[in-house]
């Protein structure tokens, strides 16, 4: 049973997911969206908002936690100035989780985690497509293809003889096996050997 065992451990050290964290939160400040993976998400999000409401509180205090998960200044300065106030008057919920399904190599489930109030969330409407239809191409002529000048070609190169054998076929000789053991000095019998 996993009473009162909180968070996930990712198939990490303790170190080693805090430093996923603290990336993924600078990704995350920095692009105001990223694509990860479920569990990861869910566990990165109260980090996220955490950091955010001590942005809204704005005290030294908060500003030197926020630098202790988001180690750039530059970000830091971001979440206080432009990512903050968005949310003053939210009391919470600054982020939203979207399920992506599985990933392609691992079946891993994937999910996007951005902010609610994204400055790019509402997207560029499209410049409409124009009625007129692109001009086709125009198709090669007997006169075009005449004017392009020829490759020249290179003469084949003659076909190589054929190799030489490493060693000269072996030669049968007449009689067979009967014939090589008269040759040694033994009789050939025709009668079967006794076995006893």
């Amino acid at each position: 049973m996993r009473h009162a065992v909180k968070g996930r451990k990712l198939g990490r050290t303790s170190s080693h997911r805090e430093a996923l964290f603290r990336n993924q939160l600078q990704s995350l400040v920095l692009n105001e969206r990223i694509v990860t993976t479920l569990p990861k998400a869910k566990e990165l999000r109260p980090i996220a908002e955490k950091v955010i409401t001590r942005g809204k509180h704005g005290s030294l205090h908060d500003r030197r936690w926020v630098l202790a998960w988001v180690l750039r200044r530059e970000l830091v300065k971001k979440v206080f100035d432009e990512i903050a106030p968005r949310f003053q008057e939210r009391p919470g919920g600054y982020l939203r989780i979207v399920k992506l399904g599985p990933r392609q190599g691992d079946g891993a489930e994937m999910a996007v985690l951005e902010l609610v109030e994204r400055q790019d969330a509402a997207p560029a409407e499209a410049p409409p497509k124009s009625s007129a239809k692109k001009a086709p191409r125009p198709k090669k002529d007997e006169a075009s293809k005449e004017a392009k000048p020829k490759k020249e070609t290179k003469p084949k190169k003659e076909a190589k003889e054929p190799k030489k054998e490493s060693r000269p076929k072996r030669e049968t000789k007449e009689g067979g096996k009967a014939a090589t053991s008269a040759r040694k000095g033994r009789a050939q019998t025709s009668a079967p050997k006794k076995t006893g």
